[in-house]
Protein backbone atom coordinates (compact mmCIF):
# COMPACT_ATOMS: atom_id res chain seq x y z
CA UNK A 1 0.00 0.00 0.00
CA UNK A 2 1.59 3.83 -1.20
CA UNK A 3 1.49 5.99 1.65
CA UNK A 4 -0.18 9.71 1.35
CA UNK A 5 2.15 11.84 -0.98
CA UNK A 6 4.03 14.08 0.87
CA UNK A 7 4.18 16.63 -1.91
CA UNK A 8 1.80 18.98 -3.95
CA UNK A 9 3.13 18.04 -7.14
CA UNK A 10 2.67 14.23 -6.66
CA UNK A 11 -0.89 15.00 -5.56
CA UNK A 12 -1.74 16.44 -8.84
CA UNK A 13 0.05 14.07 -10.66
CA UNK A 14 -2.28 11.64 -9.38
CA UNK A 15 -5.52 13.53 -9.51
CA UNK A 16 -4.90 13.66 -13.26
CA UNK A 17 -5.68 10.05 -13.50
CA UNK A 18 -9.07 9.62 -15.15
CA UNK A 19 -10.37 5.99 -14.05
CA UNK A 20 -13.10 6.07 -16.98
CA UNK A 21 -10.30 6.29 -19.59
CA UNK A 22 -8.03 4.57 -17.47
CA UNK A 23 -5.22 6.66 -18.22
CA UNK A 24 -3.58 9.80 -17.00
CA UNK A 25 -4.69 12.90 -19.07
CA UNK A 26 -3.49 16.52 -19.00
CA UNK A 27 -0.14 15.56 -20.27
CA UNK A 28 0.31 18.29 -22.46
CA UNK A 29 -0.17 21.00 -19.02
CA UNK A 30 1.40 18.76 -16.82
CA UNK A 31 4.75 19.66 -16.49
CA UNK A 32 3.56 23.45 -16.35
CA UNK A 33 0.82 22.09 -13.47
CA UNK A 34 3.54 20.34 -11.51
CA UNK A 35 6.05 23.25 -11.74
CA UNK A 36 2.95 25.31 -10.25
CA UNK A 37 2.77 23.04 -7.46
CA UNK A 38 6.04 22.94 -6.51
CA UNK A 39 6.32 26.58 -6.16
CA UNK A 40 2.67 26.75 -4.28
CA UNK A 41 4.23 24.61 -1.37
CA UNK A 42 7.53 26.42 -1.32
CA UNK A 43 5.43 29.35 -1.34
CA UNK A 44 3.63 27.94 2.19
CA UNK A 45 6.18 26.40 3.45
CA UNK A 46 8.02 29.67 3.59
CA UNK A 47 10.48 28.90 1.30
CA UNK A 48 9.71 31.64 -1.53
CA UNK A 49 7.85 34.89 -1.01
CA UNK A 50 6.58 37.08 -3.37
CA UNK A 51 7.64 40.50 -4.15
CA UNK A 52 5.77 42.53 -6.49
CA UNK A 53 4.69 39.34 -8.15
CA UNK A 54 8.08 37.96 -8.36
CA UNK A 55 10.00 35.15 -6.70
CA UNK A 56 12.01 35.66 -3.97
CA UNK A 57 14.03 33.06 -2.00
CA UNK A 58 13.95 33.21 1.76
CA UNK A 59 17.81 32.82 2.44
CA UNK A 60 18.92 29.70 4.82
CA UNK A 61 16.19 27.51 4.28
CA UNK A 62 16.78 23.95 4.64
CA UNK A 63 16.05 22.16 0.88
CA UNK A 64 13.58 19.92 1.04
CA UNK A 65 13.61 16.31 0.30
CA UNK A 66 11.34 15.68 -2.86
CA UNK A 67 13.44 16.44 -5.98
CA UNK A 68 11.50 18.78 -7.73
CA UNK A 69 10.84 21.00 -4.95
CA UNK A 70 14.56 21.14 -4.35
CA UNK A 71 15.01 21.79 -7.75
CA UNK A 72 12.88 24.78 -8.05
CA UNK A 73 14.24 26.66 -5.10
CA UNK A 74 17.47 26.29 -5.69
CA UNK A 75 16.82 27.49 -9.59
CA UNK A 76 14.65 30.56 -7.88
CA UNK A 77 17.75 30.89 -5.47
CA UNK A 78 20.53 30.82 -8.01
CA UNK A 79 18.38 33.35 -10.40
CA UNK A 80 20.50 36.79 -10.96
CA UNK A 81 17.30 38.71 -10.22
CA UNK A 82 13.65 38.14 -8.99
CA UNK A 83 11.62 36.79 -12.07
CA UNK A 84 7.71 36.50 -12.36
CA UNK A 85 5.72 33.52 -10.96
CA UNK A 86 4.93 32.85 -14.36
CA UNK A 87 8.33 32.81 -15.75
CA UNK A 88 9.36 30.05 -12.89
CA UNK A 89 5.75 27.76 -13.80
CA UNK A 90 7.35 27.73 -17.52
CA UNK A 91 10.86 27.06 -16.90
CA UNK A 92 11.94 23.43 -17.80
CA UNK A 93 8.53 22.44 -17.36
CA UNK A 94 8.87 19.34 -19.30
CA UNK A 95 11.54 18.20 -17.19
CA UNK A 96 8.69 17.84 -13.85
CA UNK A 97 7.06 15.25 -14.95
CA UNK A 98 9.49 12.43 -14.94
CA UNK A 99 10.93 13.40 -11.53
CA UNK A 100 7.48 13.36 -9.79
CA UNK A 101 6.37 10.38 -11.96
CA UNK A 102 9.55 8.86 -10.84
CA UNK A 103 9.19 9.66 -7.13
CA UNK A 104 6.18 7.67 -6.97
CA UNK A 105 7.27 5.34 -8.58
CA UNK A 106 9.65 4.21 -5.97
CA UNK A 107 6.91 5.28 -3.52
CA UNK A 108 4.73 2.79 -5.23
CA UNK A 109 2.06 5.05 -5.93
CA UNK A 110 2.28 3.56 -9.44
CA UNK A 111 3.83 1.46 -12.39
CA UNK A 112 6.10 2.39 -15.07
CA UNK A 113 6.05 0.01 -18.04
CA UNK A 114 8.40 0.83 -20.54
CA UNK A 115 7.34 0.41 -24.42
CA UNK A 116 8.00 0.70 -27.59
CA UNK A 117 5.55 2.17 -30.53
CA UNK A 118 5.48 0.56 -33.78
CA UNK A 119 8.61 -1.46 -32.46
CA UNK A 120 10.66 1.79 -32.21
CA UNK A 121 9.89 4.72 -30.47
CA UNK A 122 9.91 4.36 -26.60
CA UNK A 123 6.73 5.04 -24.42
CA UNK A 124 6.06 4.65 -21.06
CA UNK A 125 2.66 3.46 -19.95
CA UNK A 126 1.90 4.90 -15.99
CA UNK A 127 -1.02 3.43 -13.93
CA UNK A 128 -2.17 3.51 -10.62
CA UNK A 129 -1.18 0.69 -8.38
CA UNK A 130 -4.21 1.47 -6.06
CA UNK A 131 -7.27 2.96 -7.39
CA UNK A 132 -8.58 3.18 -4.36
CA UNK A 133 -6.32 5.44 -2.97
CA UNK A 134 -6.07 7.55 -5.78
CA UNK A 135 -10.09 7.79 -5.91
CA UNK A 136 -9.76 9.13 -2.64
CA UNK A 137 -7.32 11.63 -2.95
CA UNK A 138 -10.07 12.55 -5.77
CA UNK A 139 -13.28 12.55 -3.53
CA UNK A 140 -11.51 14.86 -0.78
CA UNK A 141 -10.60 17.53 -4.41
CA UNK A 142 -14.42 17.32 -5.64
CA UNK A 143 -15.37 17.59 -1.62
CA UNK A 144 -13.16 21.00 -1.32
CA UNK A 145 -14.51 22.20 -4.67
CA UNK A 146 -18.47 21.05 -3.86
CA UNK A 147 -18.71 20.96 -0.10
CA UNK A 148 -21.00 23.42 2.14
CA UNK A 149 -18.22 24.38 4.33
CA UNK A 150 -14.94 26.51 2.40
CA UNK A 151 -13.62 27.15 5.71
CA UNK A 152 -12.90 23.38 6.28
CA UNK A 153 -11.19 22.39 3.69
CA UNK A 154 -7.22 21.75 4.28
CA UNK A 155 -4.60 23.89 2.22
CA UNK A 156 -3.33 20.74 0.22
CA UNK A 157 -7.22 20.48 -1.27
CA UNK A 158 -7.45 23.79 -1.51
CA UNK A 159 -4.43 24.24 -3.85
CA UNK A 160 -5.19 21.40 -5.40
CA UNK A 161 -8.28 22.83 -7.06
CA UNK A 162 -6.86 25.98 -7.50
CA UNK A 163 -4.30 25.02 -9.41
CA UNK A 164 -6.34 21.95 -11.39
CA UNK A 165 -8.76 24.78 -12.45
CA UNK A 166 -6.33 27.05 -13.62
CA UNK A 167 -4.55 24.34 -15.71
CA UNK A 168 -7.72 23.03 -16.72
CA UNK A 169 -7.33 19.69 -15.37
CA UNK A 170 -11.01 18.32 -16.29
CA UNK A 171 -10.44 14.93 -13.74
CA UNK A 172 -10.69 17.98 -10.94
CA UNK A 173 -12.51 20.98 -12.19
CA UNK A 174 -14.82 19.73 -15.36
CA UNK A 175 -16.12 22.58 -17.45
CA UNK A 176 -19.64 22.55 -15.93
CA UNK A 177 -17.77 23.19 -12.43
CA UNK A 178 -15.41 25.75 -14.15
CA UNK A 179 -18.73 27.79 -14.49
CA UNK A 180 -21.26 26.60 -11.46
CA UNK A 181 -18.64 26.29 -8.79
CA UNK A 182 -16.71 29.41 -10.12
CA UNK A 183 -16.91 31.61 -6.96
CA UNK A 184 -15.25 28.53 -4.65
CA UNK A 185 -13.05 28.25 -7.42
CA UNK A 186 -12.20 31.76 -7.10
CA UNK A 187 -11.95 31.51 -3.55
CA UNK A 188 -9.68 28.93 -3.42
CA UNK A 189 -7.42 30.69 -5.50
CA UNK A 190 -7.79 33.32 -3.43
CA UNK A 191 -6.38 31.29 -0.59
CA UNK A 192 -3.47 29.79 -2.52
CA UNK A 193 -1.60 33.19 -3.68
CA UNK A 194 -0.19 34.28 -6.45
CA UNK A 195 0.70 31.17 -7.88
CA UNK A 196 -2.95 29.75 -9.53
CA UNK A 197 -3.15 33.00 -12.05
CA UNK A 198 0.18 32.92 -13.25
CA UNK A 199 -0.35 29.15 -14.42
CA UNK A 200 -3.79 30.05 -15.72
CA UNK A 201 -1.84 32.66 -18.12
CA UNK A 202 1.50 29.82 -18.76
CA UNK A 203 -1.63 27.79 -20.06
CA UNK A 204 -3.43 30.04 -21.96
CA UNK A 205 0.02 31.09 -23.53
CA UNK A 206 1.24 27.45 -24.22
CA UNK A 207 -2.23 26.66 -26.05
CA UNK A 208 -2.22 30.04 -27.98
CA UNK A 209 1.30 28.78 -29.08
CA UNK A 210 -0.29 25.26 -30.18
CA UNK A 211 -2.75 27.08 -31.88
CA UNK A 212 -0.61 29.29 -34.18
CA UNK A 213 1.58 26.24 -34.60
CA UNK A 214 -0.99 23.98 -35.90
CA UNK A 215 -2.10 26.77 -38.36
CA UNK A 216 1.08 27.26 -39.81
CA UNK A 217 1.53 30.54 -37.70
CA UNK A 218 -0.98 32.32 -38.99
CA UNK A 219 -0.05 33.06 -42.97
Amino acid sequence: MPTTPISLPERLYLLSWDPQRKRFTGSGERGLLLRAAALTELLAAGALRDEDGKAVAVPHVRAPQDPLLALVLEEVAASGRPRTWQHWVRHRARHARGLVRDRLAAARWVRVQPRRVLGIFPVDDVTPRDTRAVRRLADSARSALHGVRPEGISDEDAAAVALAAAARLRTVVSRADGKQRKDRIEALTARTGPVPKALRKAVASQHAATVAASSGGGG
